[in-house]
């Protein structure tokens, strides 16, 4: 449960450090309840539990994160290869766990959609794939809600359609009673070799609260004191149905990594370290770890910033702000606060003097001219150049892949830009410039038919997603707008 180094030819970490992924045969199968459960229940028997989420997702990565009471990664085959999701692995795991903890780690890694669903016919991008480059054990969790004997065809086929992986066992969720569960495992045994490691009972109620991006946030990325109450039951709820010893055990099994060094290129010093505000709220907080740190090794000083902060915001001075970052989340609902936002003023009136300003999704529609939701229309930053209106349905879901139309002061012309989108806004048809749009997607639906990003001066909004070590120019790009501007105030 250690890492070390092992030099041939290149330094590489030897990564020893039990693990599992969590799937199932869809979504709603149990993989957020189990994964929940399975990790504040090995936290608090002492392990030390490193939690990961497949694919891009922002939701379930902070709910696993407060359940293990450790910050989670995203590890996503779209965005990089077997030795890059590797690398983010053992990268994890060095940087989030301390040294004593790794002596006792065990990596959660929960999975999404079905097992072998991935972007194509062949599989790429699925759980299956991610598995198989981590090496990992899989844990299944299937909904056997009204099966009996199917649920071993159903397991035959799930360990015979790919090569190349390992099951840990199955936890079969939803059984109707005490005599469906033994008739489940009875049929398993006979025509199986998986394990079942736990049956968890149908319950009377769903203990995750829903929203429209996937289980509720309740307070941002700051977990209510029902949320935590709600990681305890769950935890009480898989430990007194789950084999949870064995599942270690089984854990334990995976394979040393080798791994080489996350971050490749070294660290970019600019003569000038410029300070870089992200907005991390209620309202905005979907930002990967890793963002962050990219914008750190590219020479900014970061300082965590509220739209709600009482006491206005620097911009001046040696420690005043060289440029703002806005993530995503759910501005939709603090139209009213930011409406009457004297930050969001500030902001606005030193994008338009040229601040560079980096907006995803919900910043986006933070700098847009106005929000449109129930029929009201409501003021924004007024910085870009578009409206937006909140809709009833998703208009963007899922993996993006774009190419720049022209050059902006973030990105050159043609640059090819991976990403994700989770929307359920739209620009209001006729209120933007489709000319002006800065990105065309392949893939994805953005601000309106595969547009999407506009940019006034040193300002960019886009609903696509980046993750910062897949578009290595853009910390770099950020941190050196950012830096031009302190130099230009002469400080």
């Amino acid at each position: 449960m250690h890492s070390g180094t092992a030099s041939s030819g290149q330094t590489k970490d030897i990564v020893r450090l039990p693990r599992l992924v969590i799937s199932s045969t869809s979504g709603g199968g149990g993989k957020t309840l189990l994964s929940l459960g399975l990790a504040r229940t090995l936290s608090r028997l002492g392990h030390a539990v490193l939690p990961l989420k497949k694919g891009p997702d922002y939701i379930d990565a902070a709910w696993l994160a407060a359940a293990a009471g450790h910050p989670a990664s995203n590890l996503d085959p779209f965005f990089l290869d077997g030795d890059g999701l590797r690398s983010q692995l053992a990268h994890a795991f060095r940087t989030l766990l301390t040294g004593e903890e790794q002596q006792r780690a065990v990596a959660v890694i929960e999975g999404n959609r079905g097992l072998f669903d991935g972007l194509d016919v062949s599989g790429s991008c699925s759980t299956a794939a991610l598995a198989r480059e981590l090496r990992a054990p899989i844990l299944l969790t299937l909904n056997v809600t009204k099966m009996t004997r199917t649920v071993a065809a159903l397991l035959q086929g799930l360990a015979g359609f790919e090569k190349g992986l390992s099951f840990a066992g199955v936890v079969l969720n939803r059984t109707g009673s005490a005599r469906h569960a033994a008739y489940l495992r009875k049929s398993i045994e006979a025509y199986t070799d998986f394990s079942v490691l736990g049956e968890l009972p149908r319950l009377t109620e769903n203990l995750l609260p829903e929203r429209h991006m996937g289980i509720a946030s309740f307070r941002g990325d700051g977990l209510s004191e029902t949320a935590e109450e709600t990681l305890d039951r769950l935890a009480a709820f898989v430990s007194s149905h789950v084999d949870v010893g064995t599942i270690m055990e089984r854990a334990a099994q995976a394979p040393s990594l080798s791994a080489a060094p996350f971050w490749r290129a070294p660290a970019h010093e600019p003569d000038v370290r410029p300070t870089i505000g992200y907005v991390r709220d209620a309202c905005l907080w979907f930002y990967y770890r890793e963002n962050l740190e990219a914008l750190e090794r590219a020479g900014a000083r970061l300082v965590r910033l509220s739209l709600f902060d009482a006491e206005p915001w620097r911009f001046d001075g040696g420690d005043g702000l060289d440029g703002v970052y806005l993530g995503g989340g759910f501005p939709e609902d603090f139209l009213e606060s930011l409406t009457d936002s004297p930050r969001l003023r500030e902001l606005a009136g030193q994008a338009r003097r040229g601040l560079p300003v980096y907006a995803e999704c919900g910043g986006l529609m933070v700098l847009s001219r106005s929000i449109t939701k129930d029929g009201r229309r409501w003021p924004m930053a007024g910085v870009l150049p578009v409206d937006i209106e909140f809709g009833g349905r998703p208009r963007g879901l899922g993996y993006v892949r774009g190419q720049t139309c022209r050059r902006t002061p973030f990105y050159p012309e043609d640059l090819i830009i991976p990403g994700h989108e989770f929307h359920y806004s739209h620009a209001v048809p006729g209120s933007m410039d489709n000319d002006a749009a800065a990105l065309r997607l392949s893939r994805g639906m953005g601000l309106n038919d595969g547009l999407d990003a506009v940019t006034a001066g040193n300002a960019w909004g886009s609903y696509t997603h980046i993750f910062a070590p897949a578009l290595p120019c853009w910390a770099v790009s950020f941190c050196s707008l950012a830096a031009r501007w302190r130099a230009d105030r002469g400080e």
